[in-house]
């Protein structure tokens, strides 16, 4: 699948995200919530994050160089480790921070209405993102769960997004609630507490994506469905005796690298063998179109050699 709609989900949260931003800023200045506050930076950052995202699918499509001969494909899984980073520090350092002052330093809201007026129209806005990002995600997650798919997809935008968006959907309940509890007792320890539960919220959600980005920058293989599909067009190609080992690995979301070790039938010329090979990568292109790079390796299979193991009195005495 092309980035065309990850792009589309991550511009539908970059645009959600700057109105929720001013929006809740402003309520902030007419209520001085603490809480609307870590919302206002937690948006703020969410903006920023879909920027980092947009540059790392921008600097992704560059060509390969002597320097980087597979090409920039792992940028985008680069970049959204930093957007990890940045929802960590920014977002919830903020929350826990501020949530902490406003547990010991309490003091009454002003103007609550505007707060939950203003906490209103961000779940209306960030539904409208969340929406996007769930039916851009829906043909790549298939019949599996949803957890499933942030742990195995293989573009790191849209776990990115939905992440970003379950959390802040959530923490915009935590915001209602702790102003309406505030409203309700007079008691400013209530929007402390919720500053400090999105601050630990968002801390999970982007240690969460550290995770997963961090397993990617490593390196992935394919799926498994694509690893059998790659399997299933090497072994069936009628000049393949034995497939002795296959490996995988994402170099970008839409690229995968394969490496195959092969017996073929042994009667065949270098010219033949040549011809069959490219007949064997023509194969798993069509099975796999993600498929770039592929590494064929000729071989033979080996016995496995019996492991003499002899013992040795004197040692054991020694011992």
């Amino acid at each position: 699948m092309s980035s065309g709609g990850s792009n589309r989900a991550v511009v539908a949260a970059l645009l959600a995200n700057l109105g929720i931003a001013i929006a809740k800023f402003a309520g902030f200045l007419f209520t001085g919530s603490s809480s609307m506050l870590a919302e206002s930076i937690h948006s703020v950052a969410d903006t920023g994050n879909q920027i980092l995202l947009l540059v790392g699918a921008k600097r992704a499509r560059r060509e390969a160089t002597t320097l980087h001969p597979f090409g920039y494909g792992r940028e985008r899984y680069f970049w959204a480790f930093v957007v990890a980073i940045v929802l960590f520090t920014l977002g919830s350092a903020f929350a826990v921070f501020e949530g902490i002052e406003k547990l010991l330093h309490p003091h009454e809201l002003e103007s609550p209405g505007w707060a939950i007026g203003i906490l209103l129209v961000a779940v209306a806005l960030e539904g409208y993102s969340f929406r996007t990002a769930v039916h851009e995600s829906r043909p790549l997650k298939g019949q599996g769960s949803w957890f499933r798919f942030i742990r195995r997809s293989k573009q790191p935008e849209l776990p990115v997004v939905l992440l970003e968006d379950t959390g802040a959907l959530i923490g915009l309940v935590i915001a209602l609630a702790a102003v309406g509890m505030s409203m309700a007792t007079g008691n400013g320890r209530w929007d402390g507490a919720g500053t400090l539960s999105i601050g630990i919220l968002l801390g999970v959600i982007a240690i969460v994506l550290a995770v997963e980005m961090k397993s990617l920058l490593i390196g992935e293989s394919a799926s498994e469905e694509d690893e059998a599909a790659i399997t299933a067009a090497i072994t069936a190609a009628p000049s393949v005796r034995t497939l002795i080992d296959v490996r995988t690995e994402h170099i970008g979301p839409d690229s995968i690298l394969v490496a195959a070790k092969v017996e073929f039938l042994p009667d065949l010329t270098m010219r033949e063998l040549a011809d069959v090979i490219d007949e064997v990568e023509a194969e798993v292109r069509a099975a796999v179109p993600a498929v770039g790079r592929i590494f064929v390796e000729p071989d033979v299979v080996r016995p496995m050699r019996a492991t003499l193991v002899v013992d040795h009195p004197a040692d054991d005495a020694a011992h």
